[in-house]
């Protein structure tokens, strides 16, 4: 990791992934909600309670540990289905985007809303519909398997696939080096 690369990290205090293709492996299955979830139960509007994704189970603790070290989190997905409302919802997510076409406006929606300036906030997306987020977040991150576009532009590309762990590897480099790290040696630990 570079000194730049560091230095972006130190200021992070929250984290917004996109969705399909970062916390998932960018496949939609078809079958239904795990746990006989519908979309009659849900907050969210949508109607397709057939689709169902995958989430990897090491990205949610990911997420949890952020929480716990004081890191605030985001969703902001072009989707708009029950199953990552509900993922959200578990994983208890600050700030959360659905349908959004308009990546960077819900990206100003975020700053404005959590108050955060710009260079304090990570995105991980994998997709060129990321790339305006990656020009205005402080620090800009993708899965291995992400668009060659968005590999050239991410500040840092992990080493794991969408849905595989990429987010876990940026989840445990904010809690090494973000804004609320216990130390800024590069030395993390579960506990404050």
């Amino acid at each position: 990791m570079t000194q730049q690369q560091v230095k972006r990290l130190r200021k992070i205090k929250c984290l917004a992934f996109d969705v399909d293709g970062v916390l998932t492996d960018g496949g939609v299955y078809f079958g239904g909600l795990p746990n006989g979830a519908t979309a009659n139960n849900s907050t969210s509007s949508d109607t397709r309670s057939d689709w169902c994704r995958i989430f990897n189970i090491r990205d949610g603790m990911g997420i949890v540990l952020l929480h716990e070290g004081g890191y605030k989190t985001a969703f902001i997905t072009l989707s708009r289905a029950t199953d990552i409302r509900l993922r959200a919802e578990n994983l208890k997510v600050h700030y959360f985007f659905d349908f959004a076409r308009d990546k960077a406006a819900c990206f100003d929606n975020l700053l404005e809303r959590s108050g955060f300036l710009a260079e304090e906030v990570a995105f991980i997306g994998d997709d060129v519909i990321d790339l305006p987020v990656f020009a205005k977040c402080g620090l800009s991150a993708a899965p291995a398997d992400a668009h060659p576009e968005v590999l050239k532009k991410a500040h840092l590309v992990m080493k794991s696939n969408g849905g595989h762990g990429a987010a876990r590897e940026l989840c445990d480099l904010v809690l090494r080096h973000g804004a609320f790290a216990p130390s800024k040696n590069g030395k993390w630990s579960a506990h404050k």
